[in-house]
């Protein structure tokens, strides 16, 4: 049990939340999407699936609804459910050719400016080729389950969770003509910020939950994880069915 569920209810045996997924074969998850992706962090490394349940508001990432829990987790024990495996990225800050950070994300990276900062310029390259430069608010870089996240609104694709894709999002970009574009999942990636920025406020956001400052000459490295999150998918559920209810088509 979590140490801080254990003391509302006086309870004395207790672990830390980091050790709960190496002591279990299954992790239910109560709460919305924000609540699962922290999870997934300290989950993903000892291969426990995860069952979410939608307490919150919209509810991608969720499978099931509290009042359907139980239905759902005797399927689950019967082995009725399927597994998905989901893709991570990793991703790793780089300054004069030092790692600073290395991290794994379920949703998404996002490199994005203060509010009073300037345009933010950036070089990417994918497999070593050049292929744009942005100046823009921002840039997404987002996975399949990411991409109905913040890349959704920033005008990017739907991509199925088993596509091999990722997909690159502008935040409103200064030129029209840079989309967003989806690339193969075996791309590595290199996005740097350019000299232009001494002074600066840029900083990089992982799934909406961890931050880093990143400076002018900074590179970030981007590229599939050798590891996934495994969920849990309830019965009867499929993606196209989350789609027209999440995003209301064809009300």
């Amino acid at each position: 049990m979590d140490q801080g569920i254990a003391e509302l209810i006086g309870e004395t045996a207790s672990c830390s939340q980091e050790e709960i997924p190496a002591r279990s074969d299954l992790l239910i998850v109560l709460g919305g999407d924000g609540t699962l992706l922290n999870v997934s962090h300290i989950a993903h490394p000892h291969g426990v699936p995860i069952l979410g349940v939608n307490l919150g508001s919209l509810g991608f990432l969720t499978e099931t609804t509290l009042e359907d829990l139980y239905p759902t987790l005797q399927s689950t024990l019967d082995g009725e459910c399927e597994i998905e495996h989901r893709m991570l990225l990793n991703a790793s800050l780089w300054r004069d050719e030092t790692k600073l950070h290395d991290f794994n994300v379920l949703n998404d990276i996002v490199i994005n400016k203060s509010a009073l900062a300037r345009i933010v310029n950036l070089t990417v390259q994918v497999d070593d080729q050049p292929m744009t430069s942005y100046r823009a608010d921002g840039l997404i870089i987002a996975t399949p389950t990411g991409s109905t996240a913040y890349s959704l609104s920033a005008g990017g694709p739907i991509i199925h969770p088993s596509m091999h894709a990722l997909v690159l999002s502008p935040i409103c970009p200064f030129t029209l003509t840079n989309r967003p574009i989806v690339i193969p999942d075996t791309s590595r990636i290199k996005v740097q910020l350019t000299k232009r920025h001494e002074d600066e406020d840029v900083g990089i956001t992982l799934d909406g939950k961890k931050g880093y400052a990143m400076k002018s000459g900074d590179i970030l490295k981007a590229e599939k994880a050798g590891v996934s999150v495994k969920l849990i998918q309830a019965p009867g559920k499929n993606y196209y069915q989350t789609l027209r209810k999440k995003l209301h088509w064809g009300h």
